[in-house]
């Protein structure tokens, strides 16, 4: 059964009063087709791309089943980078609002191993971490993960691109057999597929294609516009539609840098993610752009992934993206906790049609945006 409200799912008051909170009442696809499975105990391969509500698919039911007497780890979560687990943690403290006694921590890499020795020695409910990291704290006997209830892989191929695969394999060995496991995924590379066959047999498998209806609310204005224009309106729509903390896109590492470089001579505080820029690098990056250091951060797809800043109030798209999903993902960056947002996507004339395939593939509703220029 798929439910169409959070009313009919039978959750806790605890729950339904954060959700209510948060001004949510109807769950997406793929907290529809998850959380009752998990409900019941079922492990779960979720095939479906960020910016659909995956947080909220998993934490319900964690947050539902928790032994709130238990002074041990029950539910791992797994993700590949530092700052989306930053970001579960946020949004489960939410959900988790008015839950007396809950405690969740975040072992990451970044952060010095004491510090998180003793948010450890507090006994959280729940841990959310990078492999490395916290096989380290394993190693250093710091955390028991041996009698965990339920294990969630987020990002699952992000973590195996990024060469996380025996590191998983490790922590699969570490705790029980009969844990439930779900796993999160965008693609169903054949490495997460060996992970799949290797400890989910007989798990339920859904998928979720991104659907215009799981998106927040975020008005989407296209501009119909020569390149050599970009900058300028750039700058205009900056100041006219009030824009603070920014996302723009491009597709390419090269168009990142040009397009930053650009950015920083109209006189706006910018800086960049690309794949050329190393994990400490990146950390710095995001750290400044949490803390107000500059607030247009400029990236490519594959380098923004992973990253869930949740003020983010606009989004520019230099380019149409090559792939209809990437088009909800990046505009899925704004609009986050109850919060309205804006998109705003340039269109140059060969691009015009890989935008008329996006808009029929996702079914979005968008505004043609005239601009002086």
């Amino acid at each position: 059964m798929e439910y169409t409200s959070f009313d009919e799912m039978d959750l806790s008051k605890e729950i339904m009063q954060a959700l209510d909170k948060m001004g949510m009442t109807t769950p997406t696809s793929v907290q529809r087709k998850a959380i009752p499975l998990m409900m019941d105990n079922r492990c779960v391969i979720a095939k479906a791309p960020t910016g659909t509500g995956k947080t909220f698919a998993f934490g319900i039911p964690i947050l539902e089943y928790l032994n709130m007497n238990a002074d041990f780890v029950q539910a791992l979560i797994l993700c590949p980078t530092r700052e989306l687990a930053l970001q579960i943690c946020t949004e489960l403290r939410g959900l988790g609002a008015f839950i007396k006694g809950l405690k969740i921590c975040a072992i990451i890499g970044g952060q010095k191993m004491d510090k998180q020795i003793q948010m450890l020695k507090k006994k959280p409910q729940i841990v959310v971490a990078t492999p490395g990291r916290l096989l380290d704290h394993v190693q250093h006997k710091s955390i028991n993960i041996s009698d965990i209830y339920t294990l969630v892989l987020d990002e699952a191929d992000k973590m195996l691109d990024m060469g996380f695969i025996k590191d998983i394999r490790k922590v699969m060995k570490l705790t029980p057999k009969d844990k439930q496991i779900a796993m999160f995924s965008a693609t169903m590379s054949r490495e997460v597929m060996d992970i799949t066959w290797e400890y989910m047999d007989g798990a339920d498998e859904i998928e979720v294609e991104p659907k215009a209806e799981d998106m927040p609310k975020i008005r989407q204005y296209l501009l119909h516009i020569e390149e050599r224009q970009k900058l300028d309106a750039f700058a205009k729509i900056m100041e006219k539609y009030d824009c603070s903390r920014v996302m723009a896109f491009c597709n390419t590492k090269t168009r990142v840098r040009i397009v930053t470089e650009g950015i920083k001579k109209l006189g706006f505080k910018a800086d960049c993610l690309h794949g050329d820029i190393g994990q400490g690098a990146r950390n710095h990056i995001m750290d400044d752009f949490r803390r107000g250091k500059f607030n247009i951060l400029v990236a490519t797809d594959v380098a923004a992934r992973g990253i869930d800043v949740s003020d983010i109030d606009t989004v520019f798209n230099f380019e149409v993206p090559n792939e209809n999903e990437y088009y909800l993902h990046r505009i899925g960056r704004t609009g986050r906790a109850g919060r309205e947002g804006q998109a705003f996507t340039f269109v140059t004339y060969g691009q015009a049609p890989r935008m008329d395939d996006i808009i029929h593939y996702t079914k979005v509703s968008t505004e043609e945006l005239d601009i002086e220029l």
